[in-house]
């Protein structure tokens, strides 16, 4: 019996990056080779643009940059074979290839054949599919190459074992949600014991604007049984050591690094998604609006541990509304986190402003005119700071909140990321307890008392929302599984409620369309998986 060895190599790379995507790749395959004795080195999908490159893949410069890149890895010296993904260019068409490389030269090359076209991806926009399976051997194994997708689906597999293969490399840039890794395992298990092969799932990690990749990478054996898995949301080199006898390759059990429960897996996505976003597009720190709740507590916890208490600034900006248990809350929270703390005081600017539209509003009753100008105040202040300092402005929405119009355009929506885009209000609330384990940083009165914006006078979230255990459960399913009002009715909420959260859901899309940014964590988030039109005369009861 020999031995094969395969470096799964977890990267984190940078979209559009050529040039530094492909030394990252030679520099993992050498400490590969001559750390930990790799035979090959698997890296994810789409590895030299990084994932998703989207229109970047239109550009008439990209086929000849990797192909560049391809020459390069070519010329390299390395003891490990590589396997890597790329897109490219051939007459005129484009497809979302993997590769491995050695011994100078490309030694076998495959075309993804299942492009998904839902949720957060568009690859048949971009890729042409491929129709032919991709075996190569590789001291004495026979080996299947297969792209992300290509694993959801048994035909690619299929194909694979008819030719021969014994064993099967999986590239990946698969995008967490909430659940993902047990999906991914499933189905990873279900083409083991159709192909009769171990496979190696190599998934990539880091933050891409909205969406975060866990890493996760994990190897199952022929019987779809899991051998080995590597840490979540972490870069690495994760060894996986194959037995093979007589072309045959059995996968015995490794290391498996236990997975974050739910709120852990969350909460390190978050952190994830902002400190890549923050360092990838070079900022020199965050800056937030604290207001004493628990949106902004949980924000600038989330802040600090992405990217340390030296590089945040939260900023109090009362008014004659905010209570004085608010103010020694934002304080406090600044205190126990260490960041630079200020308190400016949206008074004289709010009235200014009123002084300047007095005759706009003569004989006009105070409205949510009055309030919405608050909360432009803020964020006029937020952002002439993220001018002077070049600092971005993290701001804090939830999911409810950006879901039924919740904010203000210009105001508490001025920024260019938020932090709980996608995250419900119910889910805020664990999260701030979740966090409060690792060490209390968000003090108790902030997530014991009810949510209010202090816009007015003894104001609450549910003077104007239904609770938010009712209000969030009807968001689930009306935009995450499209149920109906009527379906919706049917699982116990009263007509009314549903009918005007449904209704305050659609006409607040054009709110969304404006607002920034946000790490996505659910199945269905306010961004690249959720379009309709601001513009519709589509009836909710449909």
């Amino acid at each position: 019996m020999s031995t094969l060895k395969i470096v799964m190599a977890q990267i984190n790379t940078l979209v559009g990056d050529i040039p530094g995507n492909t030394e990252r790749v030679i520099a993992s395959a050498r400490r590969a080779g001559e750390g930990h004795g790799a035979d090959v080195v698997v890296f994810p999908e789409l590895t030299l643009t990084g994932y998703p490159p989207e229109d970047l893949l239109l550009r008439p410069s990209l086929g000849p940059r990797v192909e560049r890149a391809l020459r390069q890895l070519e010329a390299e010296d390395l003891p490990a074979v590589m396997v890597l993904g790329y897109p490219r260019v051939l007459a005129g068409r484009v497809f979302n290839m993997a590769a491995a490389i050695g011994g100078g030269r490309v030694i076998a090359e495959y075309a993804k054949q299942c492009l998904p076209n839902y949720q957060v991806f568009d690859e048949k926009r971009y890729f042409v599919a491929g129709d032919k399976p991709c075996v190569f051997e590789l001291r004495g194994v026979r080996v299947a190459l297969t792209v992300c997708e290509d694993i959801w689906f048994p035909e690619p597999t299929r194909q694979a074992r008819r030719a021969g293969a014994a064993l099967m490399l999986n590239l990946n840039a698969s995008p967490f949600h909430i659940g993902k890794v047990g999906e991914r395992l499933q189905h990873l298990s279900a083409r083991a014991l159709e192909g009769d092969m171990p496979i190696a799932y190599v998934n990539q990690v880091g933050g891409q604007d909205e969406l975060v990749f866990d890493g996760s990478s994990m190897a199952v054996d022929a019987r779809g049984q899991l051998v080995m898995q590597a840490p979540a949301y972490e870069e690495g080199l994760y060894p996986l050591q194959l037995d093979v006898a007589g072309g045959r390759v059995s996968a015995p059990l490794q290391q498996r690094v236990p997975q974050p429960e739910r709120l852990a897996s969350v909460y390190q996505a978050l952190v994830l998604g902002v400190r890549d976003y923050v360092n990838k597009n070079r900022f020199k720190g965050v800056v937030l609006g604290l207001s004493g709740g628990i949106d902004s507590a949980l924000t600038l916890a989330v802040a600090v541990d992405a990217l340390g208490k030296e590089r945040v600034e939260a900023v109090m900006m009362p008014f004659r509304y905010t209570s004085q248990l608010s103010r020694d809350d934002a304080a406090d929270e600044a205190r126990r986190l260490g960041v630079t703390y200020r308190s400016i005081s949206i008074e004289p600017m709010y009235a200014a402003f009123m002084a300047g539209l007095a005759g706009e509003f003569a004989g006009a009753q105070p409205d949510t005119t009055e309030e919405n100008l608050q909360a432009r105040c803020r964020g006029v202040l937020l952002m002439a700071i993220s001018n002077k300092k070049g600092y971005l402005v993290l701001t804090t929405g939830n999911k409810s909140e950006m879901a039924v119009g919740y904010s203000t355009l210009y105001g508490d929506m001025a920024g260019g990321f938020d932090v709980l885009k996608d995250v419900p209000k119910v889910l805020v609330f664990e999260l701030a307890r979740y966090r409060n384990t690792l060490g209390e940083v968000i003090p108790p009165s902030v997530i014991e008392r009810p949510p209010s914006a202090e816009l007015a006078p003894d104001q609450k979230d549910e003077d104007s929302l239904p609770p938010y255990e009712e209000l969030d459960r009807i968001l689930e399913l009306y935009v995450e599984q499209d149920c109906s009002a009527e379906a919706i009715v049917e699982q116990g909420f009263a007509r009314p409620v549903v009918e005007r959260v449904l209704r305050l859901v659609d006409i607040n899309e054009y709110k969304r369309r404006q607002a920034p940014v946000g790490v996505r964590i659910t199945q269905r988030g306010f961004g690249r998986d959720r379009r309709y039109p601001i513009t519709n005369g589509w009836q909710m009861g449909d």
